[in-house]
């Protein structure tokens, strides 16, 4: 028995335990969509690059054991300076409120399998994601745990909120189909952290879906640190709607995983919209990690940004292939695009595709990529004032890599980032502290 087989037998148990939820009918239609569509292949042109065989061919349980040794001393672990943040804990697809600290009034916080209490979660989730991809089916039929976050009007969350979703304790491999919903009201803000882990040596698949919307003169920050073990197997799809005058990022920080999807796709719904996405990617063994982005500018006067950083070690392996798209009417749209990569071994490679879709005539926009090694004047350079070989590149690397990180106001987040890519470079340098 492989995953497909996992999917069609354990799905009439799953509903039964859905007792009297609204979305099982929509649930029933998502199934049966997944299955119109399949799996993708390599002979689909969005997964050309990436082979999902590994993935597809394994068994998984869909009902992890609840039971687990989590203790407050490991979650711990996991901060990174981040005393002052509120967070919230998932351990084996259930929200534990023991390991998890919310102290804002003004925020509205609510666990998947609770959110259904929440009016505006029934308003507001599946509109934006694509149903036509087979994931977000999946993941919609067997959802029941995520988070549903709501800031109010006008509100400013001043303390990050960082997401954990913990597995342990598994003996099979593990399933996780996971749902976020954040709506920011007017002129509300709000950051979001959100991290991975897996502690066991079996599989964990994580099928995660995130609906973003961003209301008018809105600011919504959501970071993605994704540092799993080589156990790990995620596909991630993450939707972001703005309204006028917004401002949305969404940072992809990403470190490990056996194979990591990021489906990333930005929907422009008024003028004056600013979208930034930048990615960190330093991968090595045979892991890979595939980002497809995506911006649709359909109205004038509105700005994107995308930004990413790719650094491939041994026989690891990158993806990048960013759109964007200018609607006729988006006159006045100013759109960057970037993807810059280094591989530092001869085994390692990256596929990467920046493409523009234009219509409009009035616009500035601007996309391109590189693939190199590094430079060799600059290491000579570093190592003539006595610096050593393995330094000097992590130096070097870290340069290359920085400016990815210029619009992440958490200072923690930056000092975490800047000491995993050091215990990435087997360096003990402090980054931060040197640039």
């Amino acid at each position: 028995m492989a995953l497909l087989e996992n999917i069609q037998q354990n799905f009439t148990e799953f509903l039964s335990r859905q007792k009297n939820s609204s979305l099982n009918e929509e649930r029933n239609v998502a199934l049966k969509k997944f299955f119109q569509l399949g799996f993708p292949t390599k002979k689909d042109e969005e997964y050309r690059f990436t082979n999902l065989k590994e993935v597809t061919e394994k068994n998984y349980n869909f009902f992890p054991a609840e039971g687990n040794s989590i203790s407050q001393e490991m979650i711990d672990e996991l901060h990174f300076g981040e005393e002052d943040f509120d967070w919230v804990t998932f351990i084996n697809g259930k929200y534990h409120p023991s390991l998890s600290k919310i102290t804002s009034e003004m925020v509205e916080i609510a666990p998947f399998e609770e959110a259904e209490n929440h009016p505006e979660f029934l308003e507001y989730l599946n509109k934006i994601a694509d149903n036509g991809l087979a994931f977000t089916n999946l993941n919609l039929a067997y959802a029941n745990n995520g988070l549903f976050v709501k800031v109010p009007k006008n509100a400013v969350i001043e303390k990050p909120i960082h997401i954990f979703y913990l597995s342990q304790d598994q003996k099979e491999n593990s399933f996780y189909a996971i749902r976020n919903l954040l709506v920011a009201e007017e002129g509300s803000h709000i950051e979001i952290i959100e991290s991975h882990h897996n502690y066991d040596e079996s599989f964990v698949l994580t099928n995660t879906v995130t609906e973003i919307y961003s209301g008018k003169n809105a600011k919504t920050d959501w970071h993605k640190l994704q540092n799993d073990s080589d156990s790990s197997y995620m596909i991630d799809h993450t939707f972001a709607k703005q309204e006028r005058d917004s401002l949305t990022t969404v940072n992809t920080f990403s470190f490990g995983g056996k194979l990591v999807r990021n489906n990333l796709d930005f929907i422009h719904n008024g003028q004056n919209i600013n979208s930034f996405m930048n990615g960190i990617t330093m991968i090595g063994n045979e892991q890979l990690v595939d980002h497809h982005t995506a911006v649709h500018h359909k109205e004038p006067n509105c700005e994107s940004y995308q930004n990413y950083k790719g650094i491939y070690k041994d026989q690891s392996k990158g993806v990048f292939n960013g759109k964007v798209f200018v609607d006729k009417i988006a006159q006045k749209t100013n759109a960057y695009q970037q993807n810059n990569n280094v591989l530092l071994n001869e085994g390692a490679s990256i596929d990467t595709k920046p493409q523009l879709e234009i219509f409009a005539d009035d616009v500035k926009c601007s996309h391109g990529c590189t693939v190199g090694q590094l430079n060799d004047d600059a290491l000579f350079y570093l190592r003539a004032r006595g610096i050593s070989k393995k330094e000097a590149q992590a130096m070097l690397l870290y340069a290359f890599a920085n400016d990815a990180m210029e619009n992440i106001d958490i200072e923690p987040l930056k000092v975490k980032i800047s000491k995993i890519l050091a215990e990435k470079l087997e360096v003990d340098l402090a980054f931060e502290e040197l640039f």
